[in-house]
């Protein structure tokens, strides 16, 4: 069945490439757009726009109202602000929940893998910890998925930490763009820590898959790698950018990576078996370290 998505995020690196998705798979798409420039490239691709952010409260529900789905991307991402960056996040989940109530739509929401669970990959069962405006992302997957008891249909979308391929932007370039700075491709402590990953095309096929086949109340990982080690990553780093690889104690992450050292620190694995048994998904791109040695962060 084809639907009329409502997309926040769309022009972001993840949601550009699930509207890509989703309009190849018959579904017109309504996106939401801050600037003139994304504004063009959703039109470009066939998305209708509606102009606003995720400030603008009374756009998001106009934008939910008229839809037969909504699937939520957009965050502010501002690591030196959490805060308005959480209390955003849970007012929009709040405002675009509360339009599909009792109507039985989809919802899907973005979240992450970073605290579900310590010492072992996450797995769909595990529920997030964080609850309430003051936690991380304002607590919006749980706020999401309780909205399942006013008959809305909430998935909540846990990403790898790092969504790789050509004109990434984010976490893997960061760590490149630190180790062209200090000259040296670090990675924190004994480098065993390791980071869930996918790649792109992978993950905007989740996506869509979701919108039609994901149950009520699930939990999906879009997670193609359980984990891809710390120092792995640092050597595949140095060897694309032809610089030395060391150790960096955890004490002193934060001086050396800057903000992104809070999260290199961290052991952030996560499975998939659910996922791929309740979509029948399954990732075919290329791996991390793959698209690291093919070019797709010092390429161009």
């Amino acid at each position: 069945m084809t639907m009329h998505v409502f997309v926040t995020g769309g022009s972001g690196w993840i949601g550009s490439a699930s509207v890509d998705q989703l309009l190849t798979d018959g579904h017109t798409v309504t996106a939401l757009a801050r600037s003139d420039a994304s504004a063009s490239a959703l039109e470009a691709k066939g998305a209708t726009v509606l102009r606003g952010d995720l400030d603008q409260l009374e756009v998001l529900r106009r934008g939910a109202d008229a839809a037969d789905a909504v699937l939520h991307l957009a965050n502010k991402h501002d690591f030196a602000n959490p805060a308005a960056t959480n209390a955003a996040e849970r007012a929009a989940v709040q405002t675009l929940g509360d339009a599909l109530t009792g109507s039985g739509r989809p919802f899907l929401v973005a979240a992450g893998i970073a605290g579900v669970v310590q010492g072992r990959p996450a797995t769909e069962a595990d529920a997030s910890p964080f609850h309430g405006p003051d936690s991380p992302r304002g607590g919006s997957e749980n706020l999401a998925l309780e909205m399942v008891e006013q008959d809305v249909h909430a998935v909540a979308l846990r990403f790898a930490p790092t969504v790789h391929g050509v004109l990434d932007h984010g976490f893997m370039a960061v760590l490149h763009d630190t180790a062209r700075r200090t000259g040296v491709a670090a990675y924190v402590g004994d480098g065993t820590d390791a980071w869930a990953a996918v790649h792109r095309s992978d993950a905007a096929r989740l996506v869509s898959l979701a919108l039609s086949k994901a149950p009520a109340g699930a939990r999906l990982h879009a997670t193609a790698e359980v984990g891809v080690p710390t120092r792995e990553i640092a050597e595949a780093i140095g060897r694309a950018l032809d610089l030395p690889v060391a150790s960096v104690p955890q004490e002193q992450a934060t001086e050396h990576f800057g903000w992104i050292g809070a999260f290199f620190g961290q052991d952030l694995r996560a499975t998939s078996t659910t996922t791929r048994q309740q979509l029948g998904w399954e990732p075919t791109g290329p791996t991390l370290l793959e698209d690291i040695a093919a070019g797709a962060y010092t390429a161009g």
